[in-house]
């Protein structure tokens, strides 16, 4: 079901894309793009400009719609994992279990051991 969705987000993304680049600015004129004499093109005498406008609104929508039904789709699989700064804080925990404490490395290495210390090379005096 997702899937599907994904697909036709995304052909219907490349709609509006395709839609939007077709409109002719605010300025010019609807007959322009359509080869003049605007009062017998098919969209009628104000030209697509209307007609384009609707649809690319209306595709916008059911874009919006499909948005928030995948974000809905998703929040209902993931329903029972609670939030994603807990599943984090769980892995972290389940990493760390096995490393020791800070205060215990602090004072392994305040303290080094006798066999850890290193000998110093001092030349004998004549």
């Amino acid at each position: 079901m997702y899937t599907v969705l994904q697909i036709a987000q995304l052909v219907l993304a490349i709609v509006l894309i395709g839609l939007v680049l077709i409109q002719q600015g605010k300025g010019a004129t609807a007959g322009a793009g359509f080869g003049g004499g605007a009062s017998g093109t098919v969209f009628g005498a104000r030209g697509a400009a209307g007609f384009l406008t609707k649809l690319t609104g209306v595709l916008a929508a059911v874009f919006f719609a499909l948005c928030i039904a995948m974000a809905f789709i998703v929040n209902t699989e993931n329903k029972g994992t609670g939030s994603v700064l807990d599943a984090i804080e769980a892995s972290a925990v389940e990493q760390n279990s096995e490393v020791p404490s800070i205060e215990a490395v602090a004072d392994e290495a305040a303290q080094p051991a006798a066999d850890e210390v290193p000998a110093l090379d001092v030349p004998a005096a004549e």
